[in-house]
């Protein structure tokens, strides 16, 4: 397997440091034996600090303005981490620099907005993908695997809940930040602001449809109900609930921030994570868990398998999108576009519901 052009590493730059998940991604592509680190670029110099420091990035690979940085370091792929509801001018401003995008999740702020991203990198010739970290987690790559193997014939349900006490409680490597530091954080930003894509449905309910849409074989519903609460001094929700009618029945998507514990300290109840039902089995599979429980018509009382252990290439996005790139073949599954604008229509409508307080047909 050959590396980055001519054998050598590929060169990453990232850009913008509106998500905190930028440091998660930045520490896979130095941890990656064939990528280094190029270039790191934000508008606020400050929230490039414990990146720089982290991996030892020369003062002559940071920037403030992201064309100077794409010119200078001519990397071959840009990783994007900016609020949600600006994620297609950032793809519009990069991507006519010739590199491969990874988008941090959620694909965009609307359904217009992924379609100009899908377009603006189709026209280079490189590749978009879209990174969802809830598609690593070994639980639901078993459960996946499973599904696929037909263990539990065909998916009629998706069932999700997931989140965490809010995304001011921790910031990159999951490091958790204080109840008073929350607090003031909460008050800042955009996360919390409506017009930049803030919001518990817009944060997390990609996630459910997305990999929704992945265990239901890329189906797509037919139409879509939502509810959202209307928190006192907030623009935006903190929990909201989806359910989507599909041809074969009815699946639930349930969002919050403000869960009692943070799944990937200690479980909260309801578990974050995923239920399948198929129509000869099901499937719990939840965050951060070593097992999922498994029903069969042989085994109804259920039982509890390990997870698959995660091998290279396919224990993260960059590696993953590395490997795609290498051998010149598309991503799939969540990270592909065409996956993920199925999970935006449904986003979409779901907002147009809790708006419009009734039920939607599925935006096209």
């Amino acid at each position: 397997m050959s590396s980055g052009k001519a054998g050598k590493p590929w060169k990453i730059v990232g850009i913008n440091f509106d998500h905190m998940h930028m440091g998660d991604l930045l520490r896979q592509v130095s941890d990656h034996p064939r990528a280094r680190i190029v270039g790191l670029c934000d508008e606020q110099p400050e929230r490039m600090k414990n990146a720089i420091e982290n991996f030892k990035i020369p003062a002559s690979a940071v920037f403030i303005d992201h064309k100077q940085c794409l010119e200078k370091t001519k990397p071959d792929v840009a990783i994007l981490c900016p609020a949600t509801a600006t994620h297609g001018q950032w793809t519009e401003a990069v991507a006519p620099f010739g590199v491969h995008i990874l988008m941090e999740k959620p694909f965009a702020g609307s359904l217009a907005e992924a379609d100009r991203m899908i377009a603006a990198v189709a026209k280079t010739g490189k590749q978009l993908a879209v990174n969802w970290p809830l598609r690593w987690y070994p639980s639901h790559v078993t459960a996946k695997r499973l599904v696929d193997e037909g263990r539990i014939g065909r998916v009629v349900e998706v069932h999700y809940y997931d989140g965490n006490r809010g995304p001011m409680f921790h910031s990159a490597d999951k490091i958790a930040n204080s109840p008073e530091e929350a607090a003031r954080l909460k008050c800042t930003s955009w996360f919390y602001k409506k017009d930049l894509g803030g919001g518990s449905l817009q944060d997390y309910l990609g996630y459910g449809v997305t990999l929704g849409t992945w265990f239901h074989n890329n189906a797509a519903p037919i139409e879509v109900t939502c509810v959202v609460d209307q928190p006192k001094f907030l623009e935006v929700d903190e929990h909201s609930i989806t359910i989507a009618r599909y041809a074969q029945g009815l699946s639930k998507y349930e969002t919050r921030w403000g869960t009692f514990t943070d799944p990937w300290t200690n479980q909260p109840q309801p578990k974050c994570g995923f239920v399948i039902k198929g129509d000869k089995g099901t499937i719990a599979s939840y965050d951060y868990e070593k097992t999922i429980r498994v029903q069969t018509p042989e085994k109804p009382e259920g039982f509890d398998l390990p997870v698959d252990v995660a091998a290279a290439p396919m224990r993260g996005p960059i590696e993953y999108f590395l490997d795609c790139l290498e051998r010149g073949v598309a991503v799939e599954g969540p990270l592909a576009p065409s996956v993920c604008r199925i999970g935006q229509q449904i986003i979409d409508s779901a907002a147009l519901s809790a708006k419009e307080k009734r039920t939607v047909k599925l935006l096209a």
